[in-house]
């Protein structure tokens, strides 16, 4: 076990139970509150999903995502320049919030993509064939057909989970390599986690444990449908300025890094807790990359990694407090848009458990709404 402690002698307000970005950001959130949280984590922070994710501030195809998506995503996407400017300002790391914007070549997209961006106010145009081309000129020639939504950003996950981590380090209590295996709950109400290395108290726990939530809450009974799926990615080591958006098409998309690096991916595979990488996958995403740039067939494969995303059934995230404890609140099941819900999920999960005004209606997130 590895622990860090640089806030207060007091034992802690609140424990958040997993160090991916979700619960960096809910126990960062929370810090800054006020309260004294200790933050634990089965491996190293930011190592799992948080690391494996592309890093898109917006979901892939927003019009096909339900309300409740778009109501996270929207507030995280102006909360995200913020946040890394005070990232860098605290930690001197730069997570790199880049406004790239985002082409979309699927042509059968454009109608509900077009009435969702006048709903919600988005904006948005249709290329030419010419323009498109102007813009990305390594872009396959028969690709002609293109929405670009120029307000779409990016960050670099990595580098985000790093400059979080180090932003709460001062401010939390930091164990990691520590797997927690049961809730401690007295009377209905829990009281701390019980880890391999004995028992720790709080007044209020806050499960941020992605994939691996249910497995977590089952001592409780009907645990949320939280279910690991597994997506590989490919990085090309590409130049600066050689792609400038990022490019979805057929549910794929590519995005290209300041320093020139190219991430392309990614699968959905329902194989458990299987975490490996299959050569048939790289090779499929790499056959799909070049035929979307066909530049990519003669720029080197750097890196060929996976991650489990945490999906719940209809892709709208459990956040707010547990109906069997008192003081036991969620914030998990993302699937593909942990990071781009990150901010919102934590304010809202924190302004759940510090009963202040919610910045959103909590009710289409908590788990009995769901079930």
């Amino acid at each position: 076990m590895t622990e860090t402690m640089a806030n207060t002698g007091r034992a802690s307000d609140v424990i958040v139970v997993g160090g991916g970005i979700i619960g960096l950001l809910t126990a960062r959130e929370l810090a800054i509150s006020g309260a004294a949280v200790t933050l634990i984590e089965m491996g190293a922070t930011g190592q799992e999903s948080s690391w494996a994710g592309g890093g898109i501030v917006s979901p892939l195809y927003p019009w096909r995502d339900p309300e409740p998506i778009t109501a996270l995503a929207r507030w995280s996407r102006t909360a995200y320049p913020r946040l890394a400017e005070a990232l860098i300002d605290e930690t001197g790391l730069d997570p790199e919030y880049t406004a790239s914007g985002m082409l979309v070549l699927d042509r059968e997209e454009q109608p509900a993509a077009h009435a969702w961006a006048a709903r919600h106010g988005e904006p948005i145009e249709t290329l030419a064939a010419a323009r498109l081309h102007e813009l990305e000129p390594q872009l396959g020639s028969e690709l002609t057909d293109a929405l670009r939504l120029p307000e779409i950003a990016q960050i670099r996950t990595p580098r985000l989970a790093k400059a979080v981590r180090r932003s709460v380090e001062p401010r939390i209590r930091l164990r990691e390599h520590e797997e927690v295996m049961d809730l401690e709950i007295t009377s209905g109400r829990v009281t701390g986690v019980r880890t391999r290395s004995g028992t720790v108290a709080a007044s209020a726990v806050v499960i941020c444990a992605g994939a691996w939530t249910a497995r977590l809450l089952a001592q409780l009974g009907q645990p949320p449908e939280i279910t690991p799926v597994r997506g590989q990615m490919i990085l090309f080591h590409g130049k600066p300025g050689q792609i400038t958006h990022i490019t979805l098409y057929q549910d794929r998309y590519l995005i290209p890094r300041r320093d020139g690096r190219l991430l392309f991916g990614s699968t959905i595979e329902h194989s458990g807790f299987v975490k490996a990488t299959t050569a048939e996958v790289r090779e499929a995403l790499y056959r799909a990359a070049f035929a979307m740039f066909p530049v990519l067939k003669q720029t080197p494969i750097e890196e060929h990694w996976s991650g489990l995303r945490p999906s719940s059934p209809s892709g709208i995230p459990y956040i707010g407090a547990h109906p069997e404890a008192t003081g036991l609140f969620i914030n998990a099941g993302h699937f593909r848009n942990g990071l781009v819900t990150g901010p919102a999920s934590a304010r809202l999960a924190a302004d759940l458990l510090l009963q202040r005004p919610p910045i959103l209606d909590p009710t289409p997130y908590a788990l009995q709404a769901q079930r």
